[in-house]
């Protein structure tokens, strides 16, 4: 466990500003996945160790701009964008689950059809949530995890959490109302600076939630946001599950944590030890962005850390 202290140190003599410039570095895809148009963002060659982005909510593979040239030297990193989000399609709701099973079995055959046989993950938000199914499905492809807020133990979940449960106790249409009005520009926009730092909030473009939702308002898509919401109840049931399969596999893991999160405090961060005893952690005093507000510093953690992941396979 590092010092947050030290990790102005460590980015200072990383060079990764520098990398990070190599914007052209990105290749900007789409794939037909048995019909469905994927979009996807693709950097680094394509016979290097390969990294996976899953994404969160409310966002995209847009959400790994910066880190994939960040990455390009040296491995192959991949960030898709989920049915129903980004540019990806939107299929019906009876041609596509939208839920975290469906998306975790859309991110294995997305795997497939790149051809990527062995992978580091990035979990990140929902994306923990998915790639952990994905991770349970197929543990020998898993080379290293890498968790950012990402949320698997119930007895850490933070105070927002309290909106959400008051739904799963009583489903009535008063309580739907604020998962609703949090599928809104208005919303996404409080998802990204309403609880970080005040000196941290002009790091966070506004593109972050207007341009998103753009793309989110339309009736699917906001029902989509809406629907997965609902489904995190269904989802505590695999927290064990998600914990039973770090605890049996111990894979390589870094975790990067901002404590100012309202949903995973702290705490959650610090949960992932119990399971994970030989993790590295590293406390930031960011939030739920870290990618955002605090990619100087969390780059070249991440570097370090797939480097000696693949140096010592």
């Amino acid at each position: 466990m590092n010092d947050p202290h030290d990790l102005s140190a460590v980015a200072a003599t990383s060079g990764a500003a520098e990398i990070a410039g190599r914007q052209d570095a990105v290749a900007h895809r789409t794939l037909d996945l048995d019909g469905m148009r994927v979009f996807y963002r693709e950097a680094g060659p394509k016979d290097a160790p390969a990294i996976l982005l899953p994404h969160g909510y409310p966002c995209s593979s847009y959400q790994y701009r910066r880190l994939l040239p960040a990455l390009a030297d040296r491995w192959h990193a991949v960030a898709p964008d989920f049915p129903g989000f980004g540019y990806s399609d939107t299929p019906d709701f009876g041609q596509f689950g939208y839920d975290f099973d469906a998306y975790a079995a859309f991110l294995q055959r997305f795997a497939d059809a790149l051809g990527l046989k062995r992978y580091a993950l990035y979990l990140h938000d929902y994306g923990s949530q998915i790639g952990l199914r994905l991770a349970i499905r197929a543990p020998e492809r898993i080379a290293a995890l890498i968790v950012q807020n990402g949320d698997i133990y119930e007895d850490a979940l933070g105070p927002k959490y309290e909106t959400i449960r008051r739904y799963w106790d009583d489903p009535s249409p008063a309580n739907r109302a604020p998962l609703e009005a949090a599928a809104s520009e208005h919303g996404f926009r409080d998802e990204f600076i309403g609880e970080i730092r005040s000196e941290h909030v002009p790091r966070l473009s506004p593109d972050l939630w207007t341009l998103h939702w753009r793309l989110m308002d339309t009736p699917v898509r906001r029902e989509v946001a809406v629907r997965l919401m609902e489904g995190l109840k269904a989802n505590l049931d695999w927290f064990p599950r998600y914990q039973a399969y770090l605890r049996e596999h111990q894979p390589p893991t870094l975790i990067l944590w901002g404590p100012h999160d309202g949903y995973m405090p702290e705490a959650a961060g610090r949960a992932y030890l119990r399971d994970l005893p030989r993790a590295e952690l590293h406390m930031t005093d960011g939030g739920h962005w870290l990618l955002e507000t605090h990619f100087a510093q969390v780059c070249p953690l991440i570097r370090g850390f797939l480097g000696r992941v693949w140096n010592a396979a």
